[in-house]
């Protein structure tokens, strides 16, 4: 990083800790009613940021739950680190039950301590690797960390679920020094339907080998953050391009108008994202914070 982009992005992280504090958060376009889901369908519902709730043929999955005001350091009665800009599409006591939740990395803006304590024992998680011990106050404890192509089926009363990490261009340091923990992207198989969860991941090739498990009807992809983090983080172009080369029928963009966590304006991404799929419209999931996405037969 250059010393000009650092010194913006400083004077950014002081904007967004100390200016902001007293803005208000935008409420979201639409609010899911995830407890009239059928379990026969398919269903997911943009919650905010790198958060999916998806209700997987009677399996109820969150990813990468973040569902406060602000994400970072947590101290007694506060939070010192970027606040949203768009509130959560549904709250902690408005989720239906959760089985299975997927972290992808140990990020503050995937990896919340304050949500994943709002947790029980009940439900699984699937984690990337040295991140478990990030759980250890919580009361989560069937937790599996992933190796890049390890899986694990999880049995639930409504069926099985399978869960194969895969590997993806980021990095899976949560402060300064640990760079031993990892960062997975997720393919979630059941009933053979197949949805990947792409985490966060900058343009790379391992997304193709996917496409040899079968089809995929979800990717979940990650389309903000790449002005100036380009080298972990994908343009929307790159994310579709790499959602194609797995073979993705359906794309769900997350990772944008949550967090102002780079430079590039905040819709931006969005725009990007449809003008690139202009000529296949109906291949995007959802556009906006609450939307509900449900798999057509």
């Amino acid at each position: 990083m250059s010393p000009r982009v650092r010194r913006s992005w400083i004077a950014h992280l002081w904007r967004e800790w100390a200016i902001e504090t007293r803005r208000p958060i935008l409420p979201a376009a639409a609010h899911p009613e995830p407890h009239s889901w059928s379990d026969r369908n398919l269903t997911a519902s943009w919650l905010g940021h790198a958060t999916v709730l998806i209700n997987f043929y009677g399996v109820n999955i969150l990813t990468d739950p973040v569902l406060f005001p602000r994400i970072g350091m947590r101290f007694p009665g506060f939070t010192v680190g970027p606040k949203r800009l768009t509130a959560p599409a549904l709250t902690v006591n408005e989720l239906p039950r959760i089985d299975l939740i997927l972290l992808s990395h140990a990020h503050f803006d995937h990896f919340d301590l304050r949500t994943l304590h709002r947790f029980s024992a009940r439900t699984a998680v699937v984690t990337a690797p040295s991140t478990r011990d990030l759980l250890r106050f919580t009361k989560l404890r069937e937790v599996t960390e992933l190796r890049w192509h390890e899986s694990i089926e999880h049995k639930f009363a409504a069926g099985a679920v399978q869960v194969t990490a895969f590997p993806v261009q980021h990095w899976g340091a949560r402060l300064q020094r640990d760079y031993h923990r990892g960062y997975n992207g997720y393919v979630i198989e059941r009933n053979g339907r197949r949805v990947i969860f792409g985490g966060d991941s900058a343009l790379t090739e391992n997304f193709a080998p996917l496409r040899k498990r079968g089809p995929v009807d979800l990717a979940i992809m990650a389309i903000g953050a790449y002005e100036p983090w380009i080298r972990s983080h994908a343009t929307p172009e790159q994310a579709i391009g790499m959602a194609n080369d797995a073979g993705a029928r359906f794309i769900m963009p997350v990772h944008h108008q949550t967090f102002r966590l780079s430079f590039e304006p905040f819709h931006e991404p969005i725009e990007r994202f449809a003008a690139a799929l202009a000529a296949e419209p109906r291949r995007i999931a959802v556009r906006a914070i609450g939307e509900t996405f449900v798999l057509p037969d």
